[in-house]
């Protein structure tokens, strides 16, 4: 009965599938500020009012759409499969490599919602994910090579995210050169050479 309560009616979640899909349309040629209402709902093919039964405006669409990314990165992360005895390097690999797996499934969408500058929310959010992740990954794990270094935990924090973040929206921009596998494993020697 609870799943029944939390089942969501699958004509909303495909009424915000069109009206996401049109943003991501309308974000490709052109600016956020340029983009109304009117033009979603023409291009998701429903009522004007059909959007306001699901958004309030622009922005809470945006921001709900950020929320949405954020989970699914999260899901793309736990679904990652490990040996229980497998150490904690080769446990951030398979996390990485999800995380990038997951970006190429939907590269539509990451491609313009992290590779242009006109929807920064997407990347804030993303970056206050990583950070988040880094944090754990700084406070439980580096302590001794944070106090040898004399390095301030949030000053790793804050060049670990950005880091990552920062690759990845370039490998976003540049259409995504390497695998997701190659990246990741990059990213594992960066990490074993700088280690933050």
């Amino acid at each position: 009965m609870n799943k029944e309560k939390h089942r969501i009616d699958p004509r909303i979640v495909r009424t915000r599938q069109l009206l996401k899909d049109a943003l991501i349309e309308l974000l490709q040629e052109m600016e956020i500020d340029k983009i109304t209402v009117n033009r979603i709902a023409e291009r998701a093919t429903i009522n004007r009012v059909t959007f306001y039964l699901h958004y309030r405006d622009i922005p809470d669409m945006l921001d709900k759409m950020a929320d949405d990314m954020i989970k699914d990165i999260q899901n793309a992360l736990n679904n990652r499969q490990f040996n229980s005895g497998t150490e904690e390097e080769k446990k951030n690999l398979f996390a990485m490599v999800g995380l990038l797996e997951h970006i190429v499934e939907h590269k539509k969408f990451y491609k313009v919602v992290l590779g242009s500058k006109r929807t920064p929310i997407f990347t804030e959010r993303l970056l206050k994910m990583l950070s988040q992740t880094v944090a754990y990954t700084v406070e439980n794990k580096k302590e001794t090579l944070l106090s040898e270094a004399v390095i301030q935990k949030d000053i790793a924090i804050w060049y670990g995210s950005s880091a990552l973040i920062g690759t990845i929206v370039a490998w976003v921009r540049n259409d995504m050169p390497y695998t997701p596998q190659y990246l990741a494993q990059q990213f594992s020697l960066l990490n074993q050479l700088f280690k933050y």
